[in-house]
């Protein structure tokens, strides 16, 4: 009797469907372009994905770090993958006819282990003082429900941005979080096609210890979209049900998310931390942890902190009236407005160069980068610290690739 022709199995690479926001950041870091998307999933090529692991990382739900073991000729098709509300549970395989497929340099069913050697423009480990985060405690199907505790308008009620605060208690619920982290909100209801909404995505804006110290609560900084990046009108799903929330509404929720965008714990640790909007949020959190701090560390303690934060205009700038009341040596802070009357247009990264000297000197010191906020403020301030660089005489890009590889250099935008 003839041996059974033996079956060639691979790992295959999928996306939970269920816990991804489709924010694009795996199908951005995938070297080799493996991963797509339509309107509803992110999905992974079999014949082209190599196992690099880049994209898992910088996956802020987790949901990227899905495998099931497959026959290679019957790997999920792209078309399979693109139909998904869930993912399929893993396959049972007859052990008897089975040869394991293997890369040239890696592990059996794994393919090639190689690292993308294009250096990463934000740091995928924390700082290594960091406190541990815990994640993933709540998920889609099994959420935790939290109780609105506050819910405040941050910017002028004449402004056309409407910005709030928000605050949710969790009671006597398990659910820690750090400065830097995220959570999931779950809207209530179903979209177009009768299918429940997507888990969106929120960083914290309060401190470990609860937005009010000692109490078991955290906020939020949403602003209300009314329209889409083209500008034509329509309605965000979250932020406007998150905005209209009420005291004692209760919001499913789930994660915590994020181990990477983390602050240091250590002594004399700087903080730069560039934002815009809504990205002020984690820069708030880790202000306020410092702001607590000094309650029982000397200042000394503290290292620098050296805050950028750009709005159109300060009825816009959420948090402008707490930010003022900050005294200058507690944080050095610049604010910049670009579209005030009859005055000229500021950025964030044009504040930087005015500022230059002082961000040349917390480079050279034990500092951490936090950069969060619209996607397109990020090439304004990389060229803002690579002339500031040059203009001091320093290498910027080796010293951002030491900062990426050292845990010391963080971006979120979206």
């Amino acid at each position: 009797m003839n041996a059974p022709e033996a079956v060639i199995l691979i790992r295959q690479h999928l996306i939970d469907p269920e816990v991804c926001i489709r924010c694009n950041t795996c199908e951005e870091t995938c070297p080799i372009d493996a991963i797509t998307h339509d309107s509803r999933n992110y999905v992974v090529d079999a014949d082209k994905c190599n196992s690099c692991g880049a994209c898992i990382s910088p996956c802020p739900t987790g949901s990227i770090d899905h495998w099931r073991t497959m026959p290679k000729t019957g790997a999920y098709t792209l078309e399979e993958q693109l139909s998904w509300d869930e993912l399929p549970q893993q396959q049972e395989i007859e052990a008897e006819s089975l040869a394991v497929a293997a890369e040239p340099g890696g592990e059996p069913g794994m393919g090639a282990l190689q690292v993308n050697a294009a250096v990463s423009p934000s740091s995928i480990t924390a700082p290594w003082s960091a406190a541990h985060p815990y994640i993933n405690l709540y998920t889609l199907k099994a959420p935790i429900t939290a109780t609105v505790a506050g819910n405040f308008r941050l910017t002028a009620e004449d402004a056309e941005s409407d910005v709030h605060h928000i605050v949710l208690d969790f009671g006597n619920q398990f659910f820690p979080i750090l400065e830097g982290q995220s959570i999931g909100v779950i809207p209530p209801g179903t979209d177009a096609s009768g299918k429940p909404h997507y888990m969106r995505m929120y960083s914290v804006a309060s401190p470990r210890d609860g937005e009010r110290e000692g109490y078991n609560n955290l906020s939020l900084t949403v602003k209300r979209v009314v329209e889409d990046h083209d500008g034509k009108p329509a309605l965000g799903v979250a932020s406007n049900y998150l905005c209209d929330l009420q005291k004692g509404d209760t919001v499913s929720l789930a994660g915590p998310f994020g181990t990477s965008y983390l602050m240091p714990n250590h002594a004399n640790a700087n903080l730069l931390m560039i934002c815009t909007g809504t990205g002020s949020a984690p820069m708030r959190a880790m202000t306020e942890r410092r702001r607590r701090l000094l309650k029982t560390q000397a200042k000394e303690q503290n290292g620098k902190l050296l805050l950028f934060f750009g709005a159109r205009k300060s009825e816009e700038l959420p948090y402008f009236g707490p930010l003022r009341k900050l005294p200058a040596e507690f944080i050095d802070m610049h604010l910049a407005f670009s579209r005030v009357p009859d005055q000229p247009r500021a950025y964030v990264q044009d504040k930087m160069r005015h500022a230059g000297q002082a961000v040349s000197e917390l480079l050279d010191g034990d500092t951490y980068v936090y950069i969060c906020g619209l996607k397109g403020m990020e090439t304004g301030v990389m060229e803002a610290l690579r002339d500031i660089c040059k203009e001091s005489g320093k290498d910027w890009a080796g010293l951002h690739a030491k900062m990426v590889a050292e845990g010391r250099f963080h971006v979120e935008t979206y």
